[in-house]
């Protein structure tokens, strides 16, 4: 890999991604739609190191230019919107977003065969929709009923598409909820309690606490992403597969909040429970078997030291 371009560069993985790609040696190409300067890209100068592309995923013209202007030979799509509440309220721009927002970036590269080598696809355990089976592995069948689960399964479906309908190379990655430094949105449980916490709020719990989840570090996320580039461009696993990317440790919501109270260094502190979670699957966790045979992905981030290290940089931002 020479050069890379990341859609969602500005979020809390493609901040993190980028810096990984920087960090060896990578020309970075950042697709984006806004400059934030709270965003990690752009507080700690990251962006400074990279090309910028300033454009949407709904611009087909612009994507197709960046490529082609660019000649990234490894695309990472992590653009989208993310947040289930908001697709929830607004399902017409999360279907742009993450639909259409994933066919134009594949499209862009199909017409560019000679340039783009490898297409990292950052989807979701939401693809998988509601089911009995638990833990859900890669011979589950997509599905959903959400705006949200429904977006992410309808743009695994396009990725597959193109893989074997036109052969490019490209790879789904499938992780639970993500936490760790620079997630500024607020609504999620880890940051949502850090920030509240350290500004001597009560923290609010949008569930009733039980909702079941997977929760991976930020860092081993962007080995998954970077694994799976790395083998699609050795030609060790084949196009349009999906990959699941978890640590196999489910935690209820409130078993989070509470390994983020004490990470503050402040346990018992009682959250306000709304119990409001529209759109939301109760329970959801992945197997990362695949994975860890196929590609000799593991985690390097257990929760309780992904979470202080977490909170060390929340206390840095929120002084700022």
């Amino acid at each position: 890999m020479t050069t890379a371009l990341v859609t969602g560069a500005t979020g809390m993985v493609g901040s993190a991604l980028v810096r990984r790609l920087v960090d060896d040696g990578v020309d970075v190409v950042a697709l984006v739609l806004d400059t934030d300067p709270q965003s990690e890209l752009y507080r700690s100068g990251l962006v400074n190191s990279t090309t910028v592309v300033n454009g949407g995923l709904e611009d087909l013209p612009c994507l197709e230019r960046a490529i082609a202007l660019h000649e990234p030979d490894t695309v990472y799509h992590l653009g989208a919107q993310t947040i289930v509440g908001a697709a929830h309220r607004a399902p017409v721009a999360t279907l742009e977003a993450n639909v259409r927002g994933t066919w134009n970036v594949l499209e862009a590269a199909r017409r560019h065969p000679d340039v783009v080598q490898a297409i990292v696809i950052a989807s979701s355990d939401k693809a998988y929709g509601t089911t009995d089976e638990l833990p859900y592995t890669e011979a589950h069948a997509l599905g959903g009923t959400e705006p949200y689960e429904v977006s992410k399964a309808a743009a695994d479906l396009i990725a597959q598409m193109y893989a074997h309908a036109y052969g490019v190379p490209l790879a789904i990655a499938r992780c639970g909820n993500i936490f760790g430094p620079g997630d500024l949105n607020w609504s999620r449980i880890v940051p949502g309690t850090i920030r509240s916490l350290l500004r001597d709020q009560q923290p609010v719990l949008r569930s009733d606490g039980t909702f079941v989840r997977d929760y991976l570090h930020v860092d081993d996320v962007v080995t998954a992403y970077t694994s799976l580039a790395a083998a699609l461009e050795d030609g060790s696993i084949a196009t349009g597969e999906g990959w699941n990317f978890s640590d196999e440790s489910p935690r209820t919501v409130m078993e989070i909040y509470e390994a983020t109270c004490r990470a503050v260094g402040m346990p018992g502190v009682a959250p306000l429970v709304l119990d409001r979670a529209p759109g939301e699957i109760h329970d959801q966790w992945l197997s990362s078997a695949k994975a860890r045979e196929r590609l000799g992905w593991t985690t390097a981030v257990g929760l309780e030291d992904g979470l202080h290290t977490t909170v060390a940089w929340y206390r840095s931002f929120l002084a700022s």
